[in-house]
């Protein structure tokens, strides 16, 4: 077995070989060819749901510099649930993926509003 580390920042890319094969796949063959590997079975709705979340948790920490437990006390989140929402044991709700999504996109005026 290959092995091999991720770069958070960047995509693996697919071979011409991969990409040509995929093309000619109609989605139908895609599904059936995913559901077929039992190693590496599609992600379930939760599943994803925790992706996106530990994904915007990572956005909105990562753009502020802050430490977990720097970023949880900043912005009045547990600490606890901080780090479960990006290892992805947990998905957020919708209202802090709301507050997360606030956060990345404007840390001060979040700041601001809680009297920092």
């Amino acid at each position: 077995m290959a092995r091999f580390s991720l770069d958070p920042d960047g995509a693996p890319q697919l071979s011409p070989a991969e990409r040509q094969r995929l093309e000619h796949m109609t989605d139908a063959e895609i599904t059936a060819a995913a559901h077929d590997d039992a190693e590496n079975q599609p992600l379930t709705q939760d599943e994803l749901g925790k992706v996106r979340s530990a994904r915007l948790v990572r956005l909105a920490r990562r753009h502020s510099g802050l430490s977990q437990a720097a970023f949880a006390k900043t912005y009045r989140i547990n600490v606890a649930r901080l780090r479960d929402l990006e290892q992805g044991r947990t998905e957020a709700d919708s209202a802090l993926l709301a507050y997360l999504t606030v956060i990345e996109r404007d840390p001060d005026a979040v700041r601001r509003a809680l009297g920092e």
